[in-house]
């Protein structure tokens, strides 16, 4: 029994070690194709004009990526400025004021908006959100940067509460005893004693909501406006690195400098996620050892 439990302890540690390899050697590929291609742009299409250009013309050969990176800004900002305190402010009242059925029915709601697709956030942006929007500030159209960030924060908050909550609840109880033992009331606990005690997990909850918004395509093709303009504000219509992406790609003569610009705006998004998920990586296991785990 013992030799027979060996093998498959080893056989699954081999199994283990190659799947990760593999995940690992995908990852690198993906890397390198998108580097190959950009490089390709940058050969025929000036480094420095890329990043400083104004004008994103493609059929004028305008690859300037200043207007794309303003509208991610514009969309990232209202979301996160939404999700941010939404979130927070969930997490504290479900961790420590809601009782156990209030928590339970609101946890099933957070969960099924983490479940919806985002082209139905979309579609609801476009025939609801967007009008509201329109006859609110009296503009000309109601897709631009504030509608998309609005919808946008629907699919950040509940990746920052679930983790949000996860910190929280893993602090000790003698955080909470302490406190009230010397004197404190609830709000004081928890605004002075445990959200400090959890901002790395809570901080990690944030960085992979804003992995989650500068990622989405579909949501924010339909309803920021898609104008590659230098918007000065969030009423604007914009257009984002990763819509740009998903409205030219599949129209574009494969190998032309056009094609080739695509794969840049491809890899700086590649290095903004990798970025994002690494400091989040970093704080989730400063909290864990600040949990002790």
């Amino acid at each position: 029994m013992n030799s027979i439990r060996k093998i498959k302890d080893s056989f699954m540690r081999v199994l283990h070690s190659a799947v990760g390899i593999f995940n690992i050697l995908i990852v690198i590929l993906i890397f390198v194709f998108i580097l190959v291609n950009s490089i390709s742009f940058f050969k025929e299409y000036p480094f420095s004009k890329f990043l400083t250009g104004t004008d994103w013309i493609s059929l004028s050969g305008k690859y300037g990526f200043l207007p794309l990176l303003v509208g991610s800004f514009w969309v990232t900002l209202v979301a996160l400025g939404i999700s941010i305190p939404v979130g927070i402010i969930t997490t504290i009242y479900l961790s420590e004021f809601a009782n156990k059925k209030t928590k339970k029915i609101l946890k099933i709601i957070i969960e099924t908006m983490s479940a919806l697709p985002s082209v139905v956030l979309g579609y609801l942006g476009l025939y609801v959100l967007s009008g509201f929007v329109k006859n609110t500030f009296g503009l000309t159209s109601g897709l631009n940067a504030v509608t998309g960030g609005v919808m946008l924060s629907f699919m950040a908050i509940p990746t920052i509460l679930s983790l949000s909550d996860d910190a929280l609840n893993a602090l000790d109880s003698s955080y909470r005893e302490a406190s009230l033992a010397l004197g404190a009331n609830k709000l004081e606990t928890v605004f002075k004693i445990l959200l400090p005690a959890a901002f790395p997990g809570i901080f990690a909850g944030i960085m992979l909501g804003f992995g989650r918004i500068i990622g989405e395509t579909m949501a924010v093709l339909m309803i920021t406006g898609n104008a590659p303009i230098m918007a000065k504000t969030p009423l604007s219509p914009v257009r984002t690195l990763t819509a740009t992406i998903a409205a030219e790609m599949g129209e574009v003569v494969q190998g032309s400098v056009h094609y080739h610009a695509l794969f840049a705006i491809g890899l700086v998004l590649f290095i903004i996620s990798f970025l994002t998920n690494s400091i989040a990586d970093k704080y989730i296991r400063k909290s864990r050892k600040l949990m002790g785990k």
